[in-house]
């Protein structure tokens, strides 16, 4: 895997899974890098809330000839979710903090990932055991955190920075999700206020890499598992196809400070 990015945020409820899944669709579709696009996973690592596979709309894994596990495919993504090992996918997984390190590692290492150009970790909320799981289990070249612009978010947010930087992992930028809703007429209501994001990233001194308003078919992609990113002519796959581009430059720039984790193919 040559790049590995965490999407987090302090707080469930801002988009964090679902900016997760269009920036790794967009990422997979389009040539946001100048090589091409680009060979993406997905791996969902927010067990007490996986939605990754609703979001992508299902899929399946299976066991290869080896025993390693084929991660289900979908709009050109390879992606992995706990919710795939649950006998009911809405069964609750109620686990120690021991047991998150194990099933990140297996999310990683028992499956046949192939080449991988980049891996997005769409992580649980908040500052807990899965956040130093990962941390301590490979090298992330970047966390981008989603808020939404309420200071209830933004407040959840610098802790998660915080955290991130106490154990060296890079916040590359913010993102702003539910940026203000525009009417067909064209009005503008900042349903969740503004400028949260620009303020937490002016005060870390960090790129604020996109801005996604609130729009119609980003909901409705989520819930047939057909991203907003999937059709990159629409506004909502645009603003997504540029957070990629964004988030792809932020990347590249801390390319080569750390080592890179090695995957069995």
């Amino acid at each position: 895997m040559d790049r590995v990015l965490a999407v987090a945020s302090g707080k469930g409820g801002v988009g964090k899974s679902t900016v997760a899944a269009n920036l790794a669709v967009a990422m997979a579709n389009y040539d946001i890098s100048g090589r091409g696009p680009l060979k993406v996973a997905l791996v969902d690592v927010d067990f007490y809330g996986p939605s990754i596979p609703t979001l992508m709309g299902g899929g399946e894994i299976k066991p290869d000839h080896e025993g390693k596990i084929i991660p289900a495919l979908k709009h050109g993504v390879k992606y992995i979710s706990i919710s795939f090992f649950l006998k009911n996918p809405d069964d609750p997984v109620v686990w120690r903090g021991p047991m998150f390190g194990k099933a990140i590692a297996q999310l990683f290492q028992d499956v046949r990932w192939g080449d991988v150009d980049i891996c997005i970790v769409d992580m649980p909320p908040g500052t807990g055991d899965a956040q130093l799981s990962l941390s301590q289990l490979m090298s992330i070249d970047g966390a981008l955190m989603v808020t939404t612009p309420q200071e209830v978010a933004v407040s959840d947010v610098r802790r998660a920075i915080n955290m991130f930087r106490k154990v060296n992992v890079p916040v590359i930028g913010t993102v702003e999700n539910m940026a203000g809703f525009v009417t067909p007429s064209g009005e503008k209501f900042d349903i969740f206020g503004s400028g949260g994001g620009e303020v937490l990233a002016e005060q870390y001194g960090l790129p604020m890499l996109g801005s996604i308003p609130i729009v119609i078919d980003i909901r409705q992609g989520g819930d047939t598992g057909v991203p907003a990113a999937v059709d990159g002519e629409s506004e909502s796959g645009k603003h997504f196809i540029e957070l990629a581009r964004s988030t792809w430059a932020a990347l590249e720039s801390q390319a080569g400070a750390q080592p890179q984790l090695n995957v069995v193919n």
